[in-house]
């Protein structure tokens, strides 16, 4: 059908404008107007301004108004604009490689092979912008969207982490006080994974066991060194996100010197965009024929062969002492191990205060260097290393202090050696805002509060849900 209206104007009988064109502006009826179409009353491909131009058309099933760079203008002055959005966002189709700023009311697919930064427009109210992990490959190469300037993102003037496989997010500007606000949240596996709160993290590994020789006139075994300790404050964890709780063992004291030192195992702490934190088992005490192991805390060496003290991990602990004679001291949390004074056994080194139960705690202390002779075991590390043996035995560490076992007396008249002492197992602690806490965790953690936070304790191996 061709063009049934073409006009600048069209008047009702009262000569009142109820069709008008002003330049590519089309008004419909006065604001008292009601403008009705019904049944068939007005039937046409196309209606058109004097200039032959479209101002509605039909095209099949789809009825378009104007043309492009047109304003609908209604009654009482009003204008309507954007017809053409179909969602929320309008998603970009070609995926984003690189650092990028997003533009208000678009969605975006990442399709990342390195961690990518999404750079927020400055806030406006209302503003709405997506994202979507295009590779399914978030978990490797993390998406971080930073809010522009000091704007916040959930109330939190941070970036935000997208690290889980699959996710997607759309984010709504409010105000200044919330700023952009996670609206939907979603990803192939259904869990969360958006930073929200922070926590307080101490990571502690296995002492090593002490040493032993197992025949006569070959000195004290070496104390075994104090589990690595760890202690990080304010974390970012991300809600939903499952991380894992390994809990190093101790290393058992030393029953045969044919092989290697008993170390402790390391402790891991691991989900979600946190780096893994690791703590370094302490190392095992020397014996004759086997030398002191590095650690955590290093091993102490043995008194007659494998003399010298190992190495400490710097930060986790400290070195061992040596050993002449009577077996060196393992090294601890707060200090090394000492070196043997003639026959008598190195102490263990001091362990380290730490309060993230609330109450200060000593952990990480050495195991002290086994006696030979008339001599006498060294002293255990902040007393919950284990001792050195004075004429049998090494001394066993306190239960998941992560500390070293003793050293083993060095037999002098006797025609077997004694067994060094066992190091003890370690220990993760997160302190957490109760009003934070999950309350999602395996494992049997022990969990206490402390004033406005939870804590909760591994003694074995276990995983926490933020």
């Amino acid at each position: 059908m061709s063009s049934i209206i073409k006009v600048d104007t069209v008047k009702d009988i009262a000569s009142t404008d109820i069709i008008k064109k002003s330049g590519t502006s089309i008004t419909v009826g006065t604001a008292s107007d009601t403008t009705t179409v019904a049944g068939n009353a007005v039937r046409s491909n196309a209606l058109q301004a004097s200039d032959g131009a479209n101002i509605v058309s039909q095209v099949g099933t789809t009825i378009t108004l104007g043309a492009t760079g047109d304003n609908i203008v209604l009654a009482g002055g009003a204008t309507q604009s954007g017809f053409g959005r179909t969602g929320t966002v309008d998603w970009q189709t070609t995926p984003k490689t690189a650092t990028f700023t997003p533009a208000n009311g678009e969605g975006y697919f990442i399709n990342s092979g390195s961690a990518i930064t999404a750079n927020l427009p400055a806030g406006v109210v209302g503003a709405i912008v997506a994202f979507s992990d295009y590779a399914r490959n978030f978990a490797t190469y993390n998406l971080t969207i930073s809010p522009n300037g000091s704007e916040k993102i959930g109330g939190i003037a941070a970036d935000l982490t997208l690290s889980v496989n699959g996710q997607a997010l759309t984010l709504v500007y409010v105000d200044a006080t919330k700023g952009w606000i996670n609206v939907q949240n979603a990803e192939d596996t259904e869990t969360g994974a958006v930073v929200v709160y922070n926590i307080d993290i101490m990571v502690l590994a296995g002492g090593g066991g002490g040493g032993m020789t197992p025949t006569v006139q070959q000195g004290g075994g070496g104390g075994g060194g104090a589990g690595g300790l760890l202690y990080s404050t304010s974390i970012s964890v991300d809600t939903g996100t499952v991380y894992t709780a390994d809990v190093g063992a101790g290393g058992p004291g030393m029953v045969s010197d044919a092989g290697a030192s008993s170390s402790g195992a390391d402790s891991i702490f691991s989900g979600g965009s946190i780096s893994t934190i690791t703590a370094t088992g302490g190392g095992g005490g020397g014996g004759f024929a086997v030398c002191g192991a590095d650690g955590g805390s290093g091993g102490g060496g043995n008194g007659a062969s494998c003399t010298a003290g190992a190495n400490g991990t710097t930060g986790q602990g400290n070195d061992a002492g040596n050993g002449a004679n009577g077996g060196g001291g393992g090294g601890g949390k707060g200090g090394a191990g000492t070196n043997s004074a003639a026959n008598d056994g190195g102490n263990g080194g001091t362990g380290g205060s730490n309060s993230i139960t609330g109450a200060a705690v000593t952990y990480a202390g050495g195991g002290g260097g086994g006696g030979y002779s008339s001599g006498s075991g060294g002293s255990a590390g902040s007393s919950i290393g284990g001792a050195g043996g004075t004429g049998g035995v090494g001394g066993n560490a306190t239960a998941n202090r992560g500390s070293g076992g003793g050293g083993a007396y060095g037999p002098f008249s006797s025609s077997s050696g004694f067994n060094g002492g066992n190091g003890s197992d370690g220990l993760i602690i997160l302190r957490v805002l109760t009003s934070d806490y999950s309350g999602t965790t395996t494992g049997s953690p022990s969990v206490s509060t402390d004033g406005s936070h939870t804590v909760i304790q591994f003694t074995g191996d276990g995983t926490y849900t933020g």
